[in-house]
């Protein structure tokens, strides 16, 4: 089941400056994927519960455990710009 799409059009939404060589390449790809979607889109799926993975998955939770940390002074000492024990960043939001 062929799938019309035009690739010119598409390359101009996208800003990109294609020859006739890449357009026809890049039409012939995209006809071939949207065809495969169609295909799977025509899949009688009534009554197969929906899934976002085909095997059953946990998650491998582990205890979130603190190893060491550095002394703060010796962080801040490494800081550009710090006001007591606080980074100094440049503003970037507008009040």
């Amino acid at each position: 089941m062929p799938v019309d799409i035009d690739i010119a059009k598409v390359a101009r939404l996208a800003r990109l400056a294609l020859n006739e060589e890449e357009l026809e390449r890049y039409r012939r790809q995209c006809e071939v994927v949207l065809e495969h979607a169609a295909l799977v889109q025509s899949l009688l799926t009534e009554g197969v519960p929906p899934t976002s993975h085909p095997l059953p998955r946990t998650n491998a939770f582990r205890e979130d455990l603190v190893t060491g940390s550095l002394p703060r002074e010796e962080v801040l000492s490494q800081a550009p710009d710090r006001d007591g024990d606080f980074f100094v960043v440049p503003r970037i939001l507008d009040e």
